[in-house]
């Protein structure tokens, strides 16, 4: 009885992974061929009087911070160029127009001289002000051009103090540009603001936020973002959906940025030939407090406006994302010259704004587009997701039948022995 319960569930476990291998297929993949430029990052370092506070693994901040450069430096990957930016290094006043505009590119982007890098770090000594925003704003331009990975690593361990440019609201006005530019932040022994504006900046250009305590945290860390740039990538392209089908720009294969209000329309249109299939996802980001109750719904339609497929997503409570998804098959023709139909993708939300907070920009949108080739048969999109799949389970059928035949025969010959003995 327990072998047959193993053999039942070894069967119903192939099953299951045959059925997920088949019916979810691997999801399109926007084209990773075309040559990219060289990857670029700017590490941004907060070399303010704060800098200088021991608790660091019973050293400096500003001495931590130094090592860790000394040592990621060293490390980085030769196709990666690479900038050094301050922020508060150089003025001493207490003059706030002043302290604010204090911020220097320390090595410029480009072919790392790890020599020169290292001696132009040596000489930082902790100084002035907390100039956040504009730092980011100027490494932003520095990074400009180019269609590479472009990242910004800020280390810092305290808030900006160049209120009200508020460096939250700066990281969205870069995110907005469509640039494919993204920031990193690092915040050395952080209390609870410096933690939740260092974790906005990096929420609003899909960046990561990392809180330090000790030189090796730091260091493994900066090392994984720099090195992080150097990873092959797609870059999304920059566009402006239209609010309605007529005037929306046509999308080929690839992914997406935009910007979307509260509550708005967005359309994009995509050329399907007979034969082909188009696969499209979006994922809105909440970059900002929202109520509850909001959903995302991704239309396909005709340029008539009739409904060919649709993907849905809600939810209620907080989030930071939500994705939805579609698949429109288009059936072959006998006829060679019928033209590709315009299919046009419509994205809308149903987010609101929480009390007192700011409609724009709008959030950022995703959009994933591949046009691939259809299924060649008909049996390829079989019932129950199987396809050709079908073979597979008719043999393990089989086998477990012919296997559980076998099993009660040899269990009726040695209960059968038994009794005559």
């Amino acid at each position: 009885m327990i072998t047959r319960q193993r053999l039942a569930a070894g069967v119903c476990a192939l099953l299951a992974a045959l059925t997920a291998g088949i019916a979810f297929p691997t999801g399109a993949v926007a084209d990773e061929t075309a040559e990219q430029a060289a990857p670029k990052v700017e590490l941004v370092l907060d070399v303010s009087g704060s800098m200088r506070a021991r608790d660091i693994d019973g050293g400096s901040r500003m001495s931590a911070a130094k090592q860790a450069f000394n040592e990621v430096l060293d490390a980085t990957p030769e196709e990666v160029q690479l900038g050094i930016r301050t922020l508060g290094a150089n003025y001493r006043g207490n003059d706030r127009k002043t302290g604010c505009k204090d911020t220097a590119q320390l090595y410029p982007v480009g072919t790392l001289n790890r020599t020169e890098a290292k001696t132009a770090v040596a000489t930082l000594t902790p100084t002035g002000w907390t100039p956040i925003g504009p730092a980011l704003l100027k490494a932003a331009s520095d990074l400009d051009g180019g269609n590479g990975t472009r990242r910004i690593v800020l280390i810092s361990d305290g808030e900006d103090t160049c209120q009200p440019l508020d460096p939250c609201e700066v990281a969205r006005e870069i995110a907005a540009k469509g640039i494919g530019l993204t920031i990193d932040t690092l915040g050395l022994v952080p209390d609870a603001k410096t933690r939740d504006q260092l974790s906005c900046i990096a929420d609003a250009t899909g960046g990561t936020y990392t809180s330090v305590q000790h030189k090796e945290e730091l260091t493994d860390r900066v090392g994984q973002l720099v090195k992080r740039a150097a990873d092959p990538v797609v870059t999304p392209v920059a566009v402006e959906g239209a609010t309605a089908c007529t005037s929306a720009p046509t999308l080929k294969s690839g992914l997406y940025t935009d910007r979307e209000e509260f509550g708005q329309h967005r359309y994009y249109r995509v050329d399907v030939k007979p034969g082909q299939e188009l696969r499209a996802s979006v994922s809105v980001a909440a970059d900002r407090e929202v109520n509850p109750d909001y959903g995302v719904l991704l239309r396909a339609v005709t340029v008539h406006g009739r409904e060919i497929v649709r993907g849905e997503a809600a939810g209620n409570g907080r989030t930071d994302v939500i994705s939805t998804g579609l698949r429109y098959p288009k059936a072959k023709s006998d006829d060679e010259n019928t033209p590709a139909e315009t299919v046009c993708l419509q994205v809308s939300n149903s987010f609101s704004a929480a009390s007192g907070v700011k409609t724009t920009p709008g959030m950022p949108v995703e959009l994933t587009v591949d046009v691939v080739d259809g299924p060649d048969q008909a049996s390829d999109v079989a019932s129950f997701g199987l396809g050709r799949g079908w073979w597979l389970l008719g043999a393990l059928v089989l086998t477990g039948f012919l296997a559980g035949v076998l099993w009660g025969w040899v269990s009726r010959l040695r209960i059968a022995v038994w009794r005559t003995n």
